[in-house]
């Protein structure tokens, strides 16, 4: 039987089915899923890429696509965009077209074809116009997300991370989760690095550090942005550059974050990563995200998964706000 549908409610609210966030299938946001990738007609494009084969620690990233998914239904009360009272803003109104297009393949112990695919999904989405948002997936999946903007520019890449991962090999791997770093600085496209977050004992010695800084990297430790405040620090984007973002959730203390493969204390709290992810938006075109390691079955409270969702929602929400305030001017 169709579902029904209740009369309409008083006070100007939307009409039609409730849709609570626990209803339908999780689609990213609840927004409408397109199977065919040349066919895709947004403004924003989520591709999950569940590959977490480059882990040296704890596995699990693999779900962390669907975690955030399902995180996100949370997030989808109405269809009028999110106002923000401090702001005096809507975010995310209709206006701006979200879709999801699933997952990658990814083909067990393949390291190459499981890349390989995720390259693929995020050239198309490249090439249909929309901003891809790549969910991991261990961070090995920044590398074919950097690999798919060959040939389309110059671009920064803003990397929020506990670990610098610029490794360049180890045991002959380059291609784990501590290297997609040294990967991007190998680019000719890739003009520099702004890496924030960057603590403690790390995945990188001290070598990779010096390559790092020769290659055009920026490296800015909790406390030094703390220091500097998120402002300064994006102003330390060369201006009129177009950033890439790369948000790993260890970024963030495990305190609010416990759910990844390799938690290490002392990261940022939630409006710091949002204050700097939204004077990047006032002030940078940005040209997409990939936010990973979020391993849902070391936090069973759901709480890094709603972080990551809440986090990349914002985060839209200041890009197109950005983009309509740049249309209007």
């Amino acid at each position: 039987m169709p579902n029904k549908t209740d009369k309409p409610a008083a006070h100007g609210y939307d009409s039609g089915r409730l849709d609570l966030p626990f209803v339908g299938i999780s689609t990213f946001g609840k927004r409408p899923y397109v199977s065919d990738w040349s066919a895709i007609d947004a403004d924003v494009a989520v591709l999950g890429a569940p590959y977490d084969f480059g882990t040296q620690f704890r596995s699990g990233a693999r779900f962390g696509p669907r975690a955030v998914r399902e995180a996100s239904t949370l997030f989808t009360f109405g269809h009028a965009g999110a106002y923000d009272h401090e702001d005096d803003r809507t975010y995310l109104p209709g206006s701006v077209r979200i879709v999801d297009i699933g997952d990658a393949d990814i083909v067990h112990t393949d390291t190459t074809s499981s890349h390989a695919n995720i390259k693929a999904g995020v050239a198309a989405i490249l090439d249909a116009g929309a901003f891809p948002v790549v969910i991991g997936g261990d961070h090995s999946v920044n590398i074919p997300c950097i690999d798919a903007f060959e040939g389309r520019g110059d671009i920064h890449i803003l990397q929020i991370d506990a670990h610098l991962d610029f490794v360049d090999e180890r045991h002959g791997v380059r291609f784990g989760h501590g290297s997609p770093l040294r990967r991007a600085a190998e680019k000719s496209y890739v003009t520099g690095m702004t890496q924030v977050g960057i603590r403690n004992v790390s995945s990188t010695a001290r070598d990779g550090y010096e390559a790092a800084r020769e290659m055009g990297s920026d490296i800015l430790s909790v406390r030094q942005m703390r220091k500097l405040g998120a402002k300064a620090v994006i102003d330390r984007i060369p201006e009129g550059a177009k950033v890439y973002v790369t948000l790993d959730i260890d970024g963030f203390c495990p305190s609010i974050a416990p759910g990844t493969g390799t938690p290490s204390h002392g990261g940022f709290l939630y409006y710091e990563v949002i204050e700097m992810l939204q004077a990047l938006a006032e002030r940078n075109e940005v040209v997409g995200i990939d936010l990973v390691e979020v391993a849902p079955d070391y936090d069973h409270t759901g709480t890094t998964a709603i972080l990551a969702a809440q986090v990349l929602l914002n985060f839209l929400g200041f890009v197109f706000h950005a983009r309509q305030v740049q249309a209007e001017t």
